[in-house]
C-alpha cells in the first residue's frame, strides 16, 4: 500500500512539474519583432489624435545565472498628429537618429520564474530610454502559479503594484499555452503617478460613486509554447486604454490608448555583445520620473544654453512691453519659467546679477521665480531678502506666491522654517505673517504627499505655542494656533486641546478669541482624523459651562467631520434640553439646512440630520434672526459631476443686529474632487458699541463711587467684562489661511498717527504736485494663475500627463495731468482744494492677455504628441477723458474723447487640436484641429456620394498598407472607413448703435455636436467670440462725449434745449399721429434752442404761491380727516377683496388733490428755475445736437418736484415727465409719463399710510392707462429661462402665498401691507387677475410703529433722527403693569416688590457702570418711584397726584421747563403721553418712560448681554432669564426679584429700606446621605433688620445645602460661604417684603 500511495505522489509531482514561466536559454539569443503605439484623442473615427510609435527588433540574451541582456536593433520613432485613421503616422528621423546610441546600448536585468528584479544600465541611458526598456520588460513579468489557472493577486509592474485576473489555458494538440492577464490601474497597491497643484483638493469619493474621472485598465494576451526548462513566449499583445473626462463619462471621454506587441522571429546562437559601459543599477521594472516634471506640456525647447535662451526670452518680454501686452506674452512667459527650472541655481543667480538694476527687467524675474515650484524659489527670496536685493513690498509678493506654488519636500519644509524663524523676518509684521502662515501651508502640502509624515515637523511650532503661553503673548499665540491650523498635523491635536478649557488649565487666562482660535485650527485636522477631532469637538459642544460661541465653533467642526447618525443623534439629544437659545439656534439651524444638502459627501450626514431634526421640537424654528444661525446651500449636478456650496455662519452671544463672528465659506465640486475655494471670518468684539456709544470721557469720579456704593448692597455682585474694541479678519485659499488682521484702537490710533504724520503730508503734496506736472505710469504684472498635472506611466513606458495651465500678463499705462484754478499757493490747506476748479486729464489704457490650456497625452523631454484645448483672451479698453469739479459752483463735468481703438476691445479664441513634436525638429510641429474643416467638408461629400465611397476606401487601403499591421489588426476585412466628422457651425453677429457708436458682438462656433448633443461635444472644435466697440460710420465724426451735473443758481444756464409743455389735456390714441402730420405740414413749429437761461424759466410769482399753499394746507386738513375716518372703518380682514379695496380709501382725493396742484402749471420751468440740469450729450462735427437733458425743479409751496428728461436732437419730440406731490405727512403721488411730448403712456404711483383698525398700514397703488407692449424677445428670453426653473418650486410658491383668482381693476396693481403687531405683517397684492396675500409674516425684527409717528427726541439735528430711529428698531423693552414684570427677553414674571427698598430694574453691568436705573414702592403709598444714575447726573421720577414730578440732582425741573436736555445734549427728558420719558440712547439707554400707572425702559441694541437687574441681560436667554448678581441661576422668580434688591445696615438708613439678606436655616432637620443634617438657604432671602418685625411675607422656593447636625458652621459664616455651596434640596421658605421697626431698632 505504502509503494501504491508513493507511486501516485511522484505521478502527481511529476504531472505539475511542467514550467509555463518564459525563460530564456543560456547561450542563444531571442530575436523577437517589438511595435508599440501610443494614441490619444477621441474614441469616435474623423477627429484628430495625436501619438508616438516605436517600431523595433528586441535580442534577450542571458549572460549568466538569472541574469540577461536585452537590446534594440534598428528601432524607429514614429509621431502622429492626424485625422484619425485617415492620415498615417510620420517618422521622426532626426530624433530616431539622436537617440539611436542610447538604443544601441543594451541594458542588463534579473529574471527568474517571470518576475523581473533588478535593472542595470550605464548612465549614458537616459531615464526615458530606459523607461522604454521597462515597457518591453513589463511584457515579460509574468506571476505564473503551478496550481491554479484562474487567480488574482497584486502584482509589480511598470506603473506600479496593481490587482492583476490571471486566466491561464493549454492547448495540448497544438502543444500552445494561451495566459490572460488583465491589470485593473484604478485598483493598485500602489499607483506609480506624480500631481502636482492639487495639494488643496479633496478626493470626493461619493462623488466618483457612478464613475472615476480617470479610469484604465490593461489586457496582455500571451501565446506561448512549451519548453523543456519553461515556456517560450511566441506572441505577446497589450492593450491599455486610459479614459479621462472631468464630466461623466455618459457625456463623452477623452481616451489614451497604449498597445504593444512582441512577436517571435527566431533564436540565434550569436550572444549579445556587451557594451564596455559600467553598468550601475538603475532601479526595478517600475518606472522611474525623469525630466518630464520640469517639462512643461504645452512647448518643447531644445535647451543648449539656458542662460543665454532665458536673457533672449527676457529681453523679447522687455521689448514687447509697450502699452499693450503683446498677444504671446503668456506662452512666452511660461517658456520663460521652463528655462528657469532647467537651469541651475548658479544660471538663475548670473540672470538676476545681470538684470537687478533695471526695473523693466527685475519685476518679470520676481514674478517668475515663484513659478519654479522648487526649493530654488525658497531659496533664491530668502538668500535676496537677506542681502538686501529685493524689498520687503517685493518680498511679501514673491513669498505668498511662492508658498502656493512650490513643491513641498523635506528641504523645502526645512527652508520655510528657517526663513519664518529668521530674526529679520519676524522683524517685520506682514512678512512675519506670511512666512509663519507658508510655512504651516508647507507642511500641510508635504504631508498630502507623504500622509506619514513625521510630527517633527510641527515641533517648532509647538515650543512657540508653549512659549506663548509662558509668557502671555497671546497674539503670538494666535499666530502660531494659525499656523497648525494651516499645518493641519493630527499631532497638534494634544498641544491645541491643552488651550481649551475641557483638556487644559492654561485656558483660564487666555481670552476668549485665543481660545477661538484654537477650536477653530482643528478644522483641518479633522480633514485628515475625524475621528480624533470628534472627540474633541464632542466635549467642547456639550460643556455647557463653556462660552457659547467656543460651543458654536465647535459645532462647526463636528459637522464638518461628517459625523455618522449616532454622533447626529446624539446632539439632537443634547439640545433637548439646552438651556442656551443661541447654542440650540445655531445647532438646529445647522442641522435644518443640511438636511436640504445634495452634495454626495454630505449625503450620510444630510440623513442623519433628517433623522435628527425630526425629533426636536419646532420651537427652534421660530427663533429670530437675532439668534445664531448656519445657512448651508449647496447644488450637485451628477450627470456633469460638478457643484457648488456655500455656507454661512452667523454666531452671535447675545440677540444684538452685529454678530460676534460671521464666517462665510465656498466650496466648489469638479471631476470628482472637492476643495474649499475661499473663506472669510470677520470677528467683531465692540465695534457696534464703539460706533454707537458716546465717545470716551473723563472718567466722572462722582458717578462712578456713587453708583460702586449702591451695587455693593448687593450681594457678591460680579460685572461683566467688557469687550474692548476690536475687531478681527481672516481670509482663507483652498483652506489654507493666507492673511488676517487684527483691529483695535492702537492700531487705529497708529493709523491717524500716520495718515497726519508730516512725512504723510509731504508724500501726498508730492503726488498733487506730480499730477500738476503730468505724469505717466506702465504696470505689468504676469501670473502663472493655474498649474494643474497628473503623471503616470503607460504600459509603452511614455508617460501620460493630464494637465491644466492658465497663465496672464496685465498691463495698465496711465497719463495723467490735473490743472487748478487758481492755482494753490507753495504752502496751502486742504481745505482750499475745495474753493478750486479741478481738471483732471487722463488717458488709460489698461490690457490683459491670458491663455489656457488642458493637455492630454505624451510629455517628454524628446517628443511629444497629446490634445490639447486652448483658450485665448485679450481685451484691451483704452479710454482718454477729462473732468472737471467744480465744488463752489456745483459743476461737475466728464468727457470722453474718442481714442484709437483696436478692431476688437475684447476677443476669445477656444480651440481644440492634436499635436505632435519632438525636440530634434521642433519647428517641424504637426497640428491637426479637432475637427478638420477641409475633411469635414470632404466627408460630408463622401456620404452624398457613394459612387465615390469605394475609390476612397481603396485609397485610405493603400495607406493602411503602408503603416504597422498591429495598430489594424482587429478591424474587419469589409471595413470601410469613413471620416463622418461632419462639424456643426455657427455663426452670429449682434450690433447695436447708439450716441455715434456702434458696438458689435461676434460670435462662431464650430463644434462636434454631430456626435453627441453633450457639453462635452460641444466644446470639441473652434470657438470665437469678438467684441468690438467703434464710431459709427454712417454718421459724421465724433468730437466727445459730455455728461455734466450742473446743481444751484447755474443750472438754467446749462440748458440746451428749450421744454415747452402742452397744456391741453392728454390727447387719445390718435393724438400722437395728428402731432406727427402737424409737424410734417408745418416745417416751421420746431423747438427752439438758445444758449443763455431764459428769463421766463427764472421768473417766479410771490402771489401765485403763497395762494396755492394756502390752497394746500387746506385741502391737506380735509384731506386728514376723510382719511382718518375712512381708514378707521376698514376691516381688520385683510384678504377679503371688500377690505382691501378700502384699507386706505384715500383714492379719488388724492387723485383730484394731485390733479388741482398739477392743473396749476403742468411745466414748473415756466415759473421757476431749474435746481438740477443733467446734461449727456454727444458732440459731433456737424454740430448737430444728440443726447439727453434731465431738468429737475422743485415747488416748496406745493412740496412737488418735476423732473423732466428730453431728447436734444430737434426733430425729437420724445420725453419723460415725472411728477411727484408729497400730499401730506402720509401720502405722496408720482405720476410718470413719457413718449412724444410725454402722452403716449402713463402711470401713476401712489403711496401712503394709515390705519386699519387700530393697526398701521402702507399701500402702494400702481395704475397705468396706456402701457407699449412687452416685447417678443423678452417673452422668448422669460420662457428660455422658465425651463430652467425647477418644478418644484413653483407648487412650493403657491403653498407658501395663497392665491385666488380675482377680477381686480383692469389697470392697477395694489400693494398692502398691515402691521398687525411690531413683528408681524399682514401682505397682499391685487393684480388685474388675481390676488395673492400672506397673513402673519413674521419679522426678523421689530418695527418702530410708536416711533414713526414720533421720530423725536432731537429734532433739531436729521442725523440724530435716523440714529434715534435705528436704536429704537433694534432696542428691547422691559416693563411692569401692576405685579407682572416682562423683561427684555420677553419673559413675564410676577413679583411681590418689598416695600421702601430699591431694586435694580436694568444697569450696565460692565466696569464702565455707564447707567443704573432703579425702582422703589413707597412704603406709604405704595405708589413706584423710579431713579436714574446717567453720566454726571441724578434723575428722580415719581408721582404726586396725577403727575410726574421730574428731579435733577436733587432739583425739581418744572413743567413749563421741558424737554430738558443736558448740557452734552446726549440725553433728553421729554413729556410723553401721560408720563415722562428719559432719552439716552449714545449712553446705552434708550429710552425710560414712567407713568403712574406703569413705567417701561428700554435699551439700545449693543447693550444687548451687557445689562443686568430684574429686567434681565437683553441676551434672548429666556431660558437663563433668572440671573442673580452673583451669577448663579435660580428656579424661583421671587428669590431671582429679591436677589436684586439693594439692603441695608441699619434701620436708620437714609435709604429707608429695612431689610437685609440671610442664608435661613431650614425648620425641620432631614436625612441626607443617611445622615441627620441640617440645611442652610444657599440663596440669599430677605428678613427684616435687627429690631423690626415683618408685617407682610411671601413664600419663596430656594435651594439648601445640607451639612451633618454635628457639624460647626455657624450663622455668620453664612453669607461668606454657604452661597458658593451646591443644592442638596429645594423647600419653601418665608421671605419680608415688608417691616415695621421699633425705636430701639438699631
Amino acid at each position: 500500500m505504502r509503494a501504491v500511495v508513493l507511486a501516485l505522489t511522484l505521478a502527481l509531482v511529476a504531472s505539475q512539474s511542467v514550467n509555463f514561466a518564459p525563460e530564456f536559454a543560456a547561450s542563444k539569443t531571442y530575436v523577437y519583432k517589438y511595435e508599440a503605439l501610443l494614441l490619444g484623442g477621441l474614441p469616435e473615427e474623423g477627429l484628430a489624435r495625436a501619438g508616438v510609435k516605436i517600431i523595433s527588433k528586441v535580442l534577450i540574451s542571458a549572460v549568466a545565472d538569472n541574469t540577461y541582456l536585452l537590446k534594440l536593433v534598428n528601432p524607429e520613432i514614429f509621431e502622429y498628429s492626424g485625422v484619425w485613421p485617415k492620415d498615417p503616422f510620420v517618422p521622426a528621423a532626426k530624433l530616431t537618429s539622436a537617440l539611436a546610441a542610447q538604443f544601441s546600448i543594451p541594458i542588463k536585468f534579473e529574471y527568474a520564474r517571470g518576475v523581473v528584479g533588478k535593472v542595470f544600465a550605464p548612465t549614458a541611458v537616459s531615464e526615458t530610454v530606459l523607461n522604454v526598456h521597462r515597457g518591453i520588460l513589463n511584457i515579460l513579468q509574468l506571476n505564473i502559479k503551478k496550481t491554479q489557472n484562474v487567480y488574482e493577486l497584486q502584482e509589480a509592474g511598470a506603473q506600479g503594484v496593481c490587482k492583476t485576473h490571471y486566466v491561464i489555458s493549454e492547448d495540448a494538440k497544438a502543444e500552445r499555452i494561451h495566459l490572460t492577464k488583465s491589470k485593473d490601474l484604478n485598483n493598485c497597491q500602489e499607483r506609480i503617478m506624480k500631481d502636482f497643484g492639487l495639494a488643496y483638493t479633496e478626493k470626493c469619493v461619493e462623488c466618483q460613486q457612478r464613475g472615476k474621472t480617470l479610469m484604465g485598465a490593461a489586457a496582455y494576451n500571451y501565446i506561448m509554447k512549451p519548453a523543456d526548462s519553461g515556456a517560450l513566449i511566441m506572441k505577446a499583445t497589450v492593450t491599455e486604454l486610459h479614459q479621462f473626462t472631468p464630466l461623466n463619462e455618459m457625456t463623452g471621454a477623452a481616451q489614451m490608448e497604449a498597445k504593444q506587441m512582441l512577436t517571435f522571429v527566431e533564436i540565434k546562437n550569436a550572444p549579445i555583445t556587451l557594451s564596455d559601459a559600467n553598468y550601475v543599477r538603475r532601479g526595478s521594472i517600475r518606472y522611474e520620473f525623469a525630466t518630464e516634471i520640469l517639462q512643461i506640456p504645452i512647448q518643447l525647447l531644445k535647451i543648449s544654453n539656458a542662460h543665454a535662451q532665458a536673457v533672449k526670452i527676457l529681453n523679447h518680454l522687455v521689448t514687447y512691453d509697450t502699452a499693450q501686452v503683446h498677444d504671446d506674452a503668456p506662452l512666452k512667459f511660461m517658456k520663460f519659467i521652463q528655462l528657469l527650472r532647467m537651469a541651475s541655481y548658479e544660471t538663475i543667480e548670473a540672470i538676476w546679477a545681470e538684470f537687478k538694476a533695471k526695473p523693466a527687467y527685475r519685476h518679470w524675474i520676481l514674478d517668475a521665480v515663484p513659478s519654479i515650484g522648487s526649493r530654488v524659489a525658497v531659496r533664491f527670496i530668502k538668500e535676496k531678502f537677506l542681502a538686501g536685493d529685493i524689498t520687503i513690498f517685493e518680498t511679501a509678493q514673491a513669498l505668498v506666491a511662492a508658498v502656493h506654488m512650490v513643491a513641498a519636500d523635506l528641504e523645502t519644509v526645512k527652508l520655510a522654517e528657517s526663513l519664518a524663524f529668521n530674526h529679520k523676518i519676524q522683524t517685520h509684521p506682514v512678512l512675519r505673517e506670511i512666512a509663519m502662515l507658508g510655512y504651516g501651508t508647507m507642511v500641510s502640502k508635504y504631508c498630502v504627499e507623504y500622509p506619514n509624515c513625521n510630527a517633527e515637523l510641527v515641533k517648532p511650532i509647538h515650543e512657540r505655542v508653549v512659549e506663548a503661553v509662558a509668557n502671555s503673548k497671546f497674539e503670538e499665540l494666535s499666530m502660531v494656533l494659525k499656523v497648525l491650523g494651516n499645518a493641519g498635523h493630527p499631532a497638534s491635536i494634544k498641544p491645541i486641546t491643552k488651550l481649551l478649557p475641557v483638556f487644559g488649565t492654561a485656558a483660564a487666562a487666555l481670552p476668549l478669541r485665543v481660545q477661538a482660535d484654537a477650536v477653530l485650527a482643528l478644522r483641518n485636522i479633522a480633514k485628515r482624523e475625524p475621528r480624533m477631532v470628534q472627540e474633541v469637538a464632542v466635549q467642547l459642544f456639550m460643556d455647557k459651562a463653556l462660552h457659547p460661541e467656543l460651543r458654536m465653533l465647535a459645532c462647526i467642526v463636528l459637522f464638518e467631520t461628517k459625523p455618522p447618525m449616532g454622533l447626529v443623534t446624539t446632539l439632537a439629544n443634547i439640545l433637548k434640553t439646552e438651556e442656551n437659545l443661541q447654542v440650540a439656534s445655531f445647532t438646529y439651524s445647522h442641522m435644518k439646512s443640511l438636511t436640504r444638502s445634495t452634495a454626495p459627501d454630505f449625503a450620510s450626514v444630510a440623513a442623519a440630520c433628517n433623522v435628527a431634526v425630526k425629533m426636536l421640537s419646532t420651537k427652534f424654528r421660530r427663533l429670530s434672526c437675532h439668534f445664531s444661525k448656519a445657512i448651508h446651500l449647496d447644488a450637485y449636478y451628477s450627470p456633469l459631476r460638478i457643484g457648488a456650496a456655500a455656507s454661512a455662519f452667523y454666531i452671535n452671544n447675545a440677540a444684538t443686529i452685529f454678530p460676534r463672528t460671521v464666517v462665510a465659506k465656498a466650496r466648489t465640486y469638479f471631476a470628482g474632487a472637492a476643495a474649499d475655494v475661499l473663506e472669510v471670518g470677520v470677528r467683531t468684539e465692540g465695534i457696534q458699541e464703539a460706533l454707537l456709544k458716546i465717545p470716551t470721557v473723563t472718567e466722572n469720579v462722582d458717578r462712578i463711587t456713587k453708583m460702586k456704593r449702591v451695587i455693593k448692597a448687593l450681594s457678591d455682585w460680579r460685572s461683566l467684562t467688557t469687550s474692548k474694541p476690536l475687531a478681527s479678519i481672516y481670509v482663507k485659499f483652498f483652506g489654507q489661511e493666507v492673511a488676517f488682521a487684527n483691529i483695535d484702537k492702537p492700531i487705529i490710533d497708529q493709523a491717524l498717527q500716520l495718515a497726519n504724520s508730516p512725512s504723510a503730508r509731504a508724500l501726498g503734496k508730492n503726488a498733487l504736485k506730480a499730477l500738476l506736472a503730468g505724469a505717466t505710469f506702465q504696470y505689468a504684472k504676469p501670473l502663472l494663475a493655474a498649474e494643474v498635472r497628473r503623471i503616470f506611466p503607460t504600459a509603452v513606458g511614455l508617460p501620460m500627463e493630464l494637465s491644466f495651465y492658465t497663465a496672464a500678463v496685465a498691463k495698465a499705462y496711465v497719463n495723467v495731468r490735473a490743472t487748478l484754478t487758481p492755482p494753490l499757493p507753495e504752502t496751502f490747506h486742504v481745505a482750499q482744494l475745495l474753493k478750486t476748479d479741478i481738471q483732471l486729464h487722463a488717458e488709460v489704457r489698461p490690457s490683459i492677455v491670458m491663455h489656457t490650456y488642458a493637455v492630454m497625452g505624451v510629455n517628454t523631454a524628446f517628443i511629444q504628441a497629446a490634445i490639447m484645448a486652448r483658450v485665448k483672451v485679450h481685451t484691451i479698453v483704452p479710454a482718454k477723458f477729462a473732468a472737471k469739479l467744480d465744488i463752489a459752483n456745483g459743476n461737475f463735468k466728464v468727457e470722453a474723447f474718442p481714442v484709437s481703438a483696436p478692431e476688437h476691445i475684447a476677443a476669445v479664441y477656444i480651440e481644440t487640436f492634436a499635436v505632435a513634436r519632438n525636440v530634434e525638429d521642433v519647428p517641424a510641429e504637426i497640428i491637426t484641429p479637432m475637427i478638420p474643416a477641409q475633411g469635414a467638408a470632404r466627408s460630408a461629400q463622401q456620404s452624398r456620394e457613394k459612387s465615390m465611397m469605394a475609390a476612397s476606401s481603396a485609397s485610405f487601403a493603400g495607406s493602411l498598407s503602408r503603416s504597422s499591421e498591429m495598430i489594424y489588426s482587429d478591424l474587419p476585412s469589409n471595413f470601410k472607413p469613413i471620416i463622418k466628422a461632419i462639424a456643426v457651425q455657427l455663426e452670429d453677429t449682434i450690433c447695436a448703435e447708439r450716441l455715434g457708436v456702434k458696438a458689435c458682438i461676434e460670435y462662431a462656433s464650430e463644434n462636434a455636436d454631430f456626435i453627441g448633443n453633450t457639453l462635452f461635444y460641444n466644446m470639441i472644435g473652434k470657438h470665437s467670440i469678438h467684441i468690438s466697440v467703434k464710431p459709427s460710420a454712417s454718421g459724421p465724426a465724433i468730437e466727445r462725449l459730455e455728461f455734466e451735473v450742473q446743481v444751484g443758481p447755474k443750472a438754467a444756464e446749462k440748458i440746451i434745449k428749450v421744454i415747452t409743455m402742452n397744456e391741453e389735456e392728454e390727447a387719445p390714441e390718435g393724438k400722437t399721429v395728428l402731432l406727427k402730420l402737424k409737424k410734417i405740414l408745418v416745417p416751421d413749429l420746431k423747438n427752439g434752442t438758445r444758449t443763455s437761461s431764459s428769463s421766463s424759466s427764472s421768473r417766479s410769482s410771490s402771489s401765485s404761491s403763497s395762494s396755492s399753499r394756502s390752497r394746500s394746507s387746506k385741502s391737506g386738513n380735509r384731506r386728514s380727516s376723510s382719511s382718518s375716518e375712512s381708514s378707521s372703518s376698514s376691516s381688520r380682514r385683510t384678504k377679503d377683496s371688500e377690505a382691501t379695496s378700502n384699507v386706505i380709501s384715500r383714492s379719488r382725493s388724492s387723485a383730484s388733490s394731485f390733479h388741482a396742484i398739477y392743473k396749476q402749471a403742468k411745466f414748473l420751468g415756466n415759473t421757476l428755475a431749474p435746481k438740477v440740469t443733467i446734461l449727456l450729450r454727444l458732440v459731433r462735427a456737424d454740430h448737430k445736437k444728440e443726447g439727453y437733458q434731465v431738468t429737475a425743479y422743485l415747488n416748496k409751496a406745493t412740496s412737488r418736484l418735476q423732473i423732466i428728461m428730453a431728447a436734444l436732437d430737434e426733430s425729437d419730440n420724445w420725453k419723460l415727465c415725472a411728477d411727484g406731490v408729497l400730499l401730506s405727512k402720509h401720502k405722496v403721488t408720482a405720476k410718470i409719463a413719457w413718449g412724444a411730448e410725454c402722452k403716449e403712456y402713463n402711470t401713476f404711483i401712489t403711496a401712503e399710510t394709515g390705519l386699519v383698525g387700530s393697526s398701521p398700514a402702507a399701500r402702494m397703488r400702481l395704475s397705468w392707462d396706456r402701457l407699449p407692449k412687452v416685447p417678443k424677445a423678452v417673452w422668448h428670453c422669460v420662457r428660455i429661462l422658465s425651463e430652467y426653473i425647477p418644478r418644484y418650486i413653483p407648487s412650493y410658491l403657491a403653498e407658501l402665498v395663497p392665491m385666488q383668482k380675482d377680477k381686480n381693476s383692469e389697470k392697477q396693481i395694489q400693494f398692502t401691507v398691515v402691521a398687525t403687531s411690531e413683528r408681524t405683517l399682514d401682505v397682499i397684492l391685487k393684480t388685474p387677475t388675481m390676488t395673492l396675500y400672506k397673513l402673519g409674516v413674521t419679522l426678523p425684527c421689530s418695527l418702530p410703529i410708536e416711533s414713526v409717528t414720533d421720530l423725536s427726541p432731537f429734532d433739531d439735528n436729521i442725523v440724530n433722527k435716523i440714529h434715534y430711529l435705528f436704536a429704537e428698531v433694534n432696542a428691547v423693552k422691559c416693563s411692569m403693569v401692576g405685579d407682572t414684570l416682562t423683561t427684555f427677553n420677553n419673559r413675564k414674571l410676577e413679583i411681590k416688590m418689598p416695600l421702601s427698598c430699591y431694586q435694580v430694574l436694568a444697569q450696565d453691568c460692565t466696569v464702565e457702570l455707564k447707567f443704573m436705573v432703579l425702582l422703589k414702592k413707597d412704603h406709604a403709598s405704595e405708589e413706584n418711584h423710579i431713579n436714574v444714575k446717567i453720566s454726571d447726573i441724578d434723575v428722580d421720577l415719581y408721582p404726586v397726584e396725577n403727575d410726574v414730578i421730574v428731579k435733577v440732582n436733587g432739583m425739581e425741573i418744572p413743567k413749563d421747563d421741558l424737554p430738558y436736555q443736558d448740557p452734552s445734549a446726549s440725553i433728553k427728558i421729554k413729556r410723553k403721553g401721560e408720563g415722562i420719558s428719559l432719552y439716552a440712547p449714545s449712553h446705552g439707554l434708550q429710552e425710560v418712560y414712567f407713568d403712574k400707572n406703569s413705567w417701561k425702559i428700554k435699551v439700545v441694541d449693543w447693550m444687548k448681554g451687557q445689562t443686568c437687574g430684574l429686567c434681565g441681560k437683553a441676551d434672548g436667554e429666556v431660558r437663563q432669564e433668572y440671573s442673580t448678581p452673583s451669577g448663579r441661576l435660580t428656579k424661583s422668580s421671587v428669590s431671582f426679584a429679591h436677589s436684586w434688591v439693594l439692603p441695608s445696615d441699619s434701620c436708620r438708613d437714609a435709604s429707608e429700606c429695612l431689610m437685609k439678606f440671610e442664608s435661613v436655616k431650614l425648620e425641620k432637620q432631614v436625612i441626607v446621605d443617611d445622615k441627620e443634617s441640617k440645611c442652610y438657604s444657599v440663596e440669599p432671602v430677605l428678613r427684616c433688620l435687627p429690631g423690626c418685625l415683618p408685617v407682610r411675607t411671601t413664600p419663596i422656593t430656594i435651594g439648601f445645602h445640607c451639612l451633618p447636625v454635628d457639624s460647626n458652621l455657624s450663622r455668620s459664616e453664612g453669607l461668606s460661604s454657604i452661597y458658593e455651596k451646591s443644592v442638596d434640596l429645594r423647600e419653601k421658605a418665608e421671605a419680608h417684603v415688608a417691616c415695621r421697626c421699633s425705636e430701639q431698632c438699631i
